[in-house]
């Protein structure tokens, strides 16, 4: 078709959609409760932000609720999948999803070093806070680790011994 006969409007480019954290194939998406509230959240404001969008009709109003539409969608699909793990309380806790751990760097180039981080699912993950995701490498190194035990840990070139210092719900 000659593109004289194509309103100027109808040119609008595709909107992109972030992507939401990404999962591995094959693994199930474990959250907190937490983590499932905070989708739901997420869910609710972007559903009232599509409610209260203040723009006129037009390419710019289609665009941005193109994109709000996407990421509800997205959102959906990942709560749908969501596998709620509750905390469970033992005598001799290990390491697992849902489990706060501290652990010292005993040998490598921050040696010294003492960490915490809760394991938590890939959209609750928020290293700066001290949450990370059960599929990180880190998280992995540590599942199943009781207190006292000791692994090793490479990141990138980086060779590091950690020893587990304690494990709380």
């Amino acid at each position: 078709m000659s593109r004289g006969f194509v309103r100027e409007d109808d040119q609008e480019e595709p909107v992109f959609i972030p992507p939401r954290a990404p999962l591995p194939a094959g693994v199930d998406n474990l959250v907190t409760p937490r983590g499932l509230g905070l989708l739901q959240e997420e869910r609710s404001a972007l559903e009232l932000q599509r409610t209260r969008l203040d723009l006129p009709e037009g390419p710019a109003r289609r665009r941005e609720l193109a994109e709000i539409n996407g990421r509800i969608r997205l959102l959906e699909e990942r709560i749908a999948s969501a596998r709620v793990v509750e905390p469970v309380d033992t005598d001799t806790p290990a390491v697992r999803f849902g489990t706060t751990v501290t652990f010292r760097i005993i040998a490598g180039p921050q040696s010294g070093t003492v960490r915490r981080f809760t394991l938590v699912g890939v959209d609750e993950a928020r290293v700066a806070e001290g949450r990370i995701a059960f599929t990180s490498p880190l998280a992995k190194a540590l599942l199943g680790m009781r207190t006292g035990e000791q692994t090793d840990f490479q990141l990138g070139p980086q060779r590091q011994r950690l020893e587990v210092v304690s494990v709380a719900r």
